[in-house]
């Protein structure tokens, strides 16, 4: 049975160039989806770039600490009376003048790998100094707040 010619299924069908059009736009849509399913099977890649964005994250937050740690050093130097920083720097500078007997001796007597690991420690100690020192300082106050309840 054959249908007969309306005008109404002759507007419906699409001419070769709408199909050739909608074919073009399926295979667009088909490779997009194809490319998204790659990527996320592609699971070394997903972990570097998680990685990658956790590393980022973590240096931002590590920045904030520093900048954290180095406010509450300042505050805590601040509220410090002056006997107690006259002592932690006399303490400091006996600790300084000791630390470099000790230099010496290690330079004379550690074997030269060890020095090499040693010396890069302290290069990063150094860029880490103001956290050491707000570490120093609380242990000084401790220590002090500890001496004054026992005397």
């Amino acid at each position: 049975m054959t249908q007969p010619y309306n005008q109404s299924t002759a507007s419906t069908t699409p001419t070769p160039k709408e199909l050739c059009e909608q074919v073009e736009q399926n295979r667009h849509e088909l490779g997009q989806t194809v490319e998204a399913l790659a990527n996320k099977a592609d699971v070394k890649t997903r972990a570097r770039e998680k990685a990658t964005e956790v590393k980022e994250q973590a240096a931002v937050r590590a920045g904030e600490l520093k900048a954290k740690a180095a406010g509450v050093a300042q505050q805590v130097q601040d509220k410090l009376p002056d006997p107690v920083k006259d002592k932690a720097a006399r303490v400091a500078e006996q600790a300084r003048a000791k630390a470099g007997q000790a230099g010496q001796l290690w330079q004379e007597k550690a074997p030269e790998p060890v020095r090499e690991k040693a010396a890069h420690t302290a290069q990063v100690a150094r860029g880490n100094r103001n956290v050491l020192l707000a570490a120093a300082a609380g242990a000084v106050v401790v220590w002090l707040a500890c001496r004054r309840r026992k005397g």
